[in-house]
């Protein structure tokens, strides 16, 4: 229920600022996409476990796909891990693809089209200090 309710929320939220962020003007990358994936651990294993199946899937050799881009990686505890990328439209496939043939059995997966949202709220808020790693 909670993933059905985060959904929605993230539909009406893209919807609702996808005319705002079109009349910011395009950047010339419009076939770029990001994607946020949550790798969420199989509590009936160990680490050590988990990372047996993830090797011997070929997962480290397999993702991201080439012409995928990682913008982050975190762990999020208590969840997985939580991977955010930059890819172009035509390779949704191969990210599919490369999740499915080595990351299943490891983590449950979850993925979730996402946008920066901030370029649009900046201006909106008092204080504009963004942190970068």
């Amino acid at each position: 229920m909670k993933n059905v309710i985060f959904a929605v929320w993230a539909m009406l939220c893209i919807t609702s600022f996808s005319n705002a962020q079109s009349s910011d003007g395009d950047k010339g990358d419009s076939d770029k996409l990001l994607l946020t994936i949550f790798l969420k651990h199989d509590q009936s294993m160990n680490l050590n476990e988990i990372e047996e199946v993830r090797s011997n899937q070929g997962f480290y050799k397999n993702f991201p796909p080439v012409g995928v881009s990682v913008v982050n990686w975190y762990v999020v505890m208590g969840i997985g891990q939580m991977v955010v990328l930059e890819l172009p439209a035509s390779k949704l496939k191969d990210v599919n693809l490369a999740i499915e043939r080595s990351a299943w059995k490891a983590f449950r997966s979850e993925i979730y089209p996402t946008y920066d949202l901030y370029p649009i709220v900046e201006d909106r808020l008092s204080n504009t200090s963004k942190v970068s790693y």
